[in-house]
C-alpha cells in the first residue's frame, strides 16, 4: 500500500495543454511531478500506476512567475514537468481519472 502512495506522491497530475496534445501524437504523455522526483522514480511510478512500458523520460523545471494579488507581490511555485515517451502499442488516456 505504501508503494502506491509514494507513486501518487511522485506524479501530481496530467497536463493537458495544446503542446501536451501535440506530444501525445508522438506517443508521449505530460505529467506534473514532484520537484524532487528523478527520472527513474517517474518511470517506475508511471509503469506501475498505468501498466505501460516507458521508453524515455524527459523533465523540465518551470520557474514560478511573479504575480500581484490584492496589490501584494507574490510568487507562484516552481513546477516540474515530465514528458514520458511510451513504447509502441502503449497508451494512456489522460482524460479519465486515476
Amino acid at each position: 500500500m505504501s508503494a502506491d502512495a509514494s507513486h501518487y506522491d511522485v506524479i501530481r497530475k496530467p497536463i493537458i495543454t495544446e503542446k501536451a496534445t501535440m506530444a501525445s501524437e508522438q506517443n508521449a504523455v505530460v505529467f506534473e511531478v514532484a520537484i524532487d522526483a528523478n527520472k527513474p522514480q517517474i518511470k517506475e511510478a508511471v509503469e506501475s500506476l498505468f501498466g505501460v512500458k516507458v521508453k524515455a523520460v524527459n523533465t523540465t523545471i518551470i520557474k514560478g512567475k511573479s504575480k500581484r494579488f490584492r496589490g501584494q507581490l507574490g510568487r507562484r511555485k516552481d513546477v516540474k514537468k515530465a514528458y514520458v515517451t511510451l513504447e509502441e502499442g502503449n497508451t494512456i488516456d489522460v482524460s479519465t481519472g486515476l
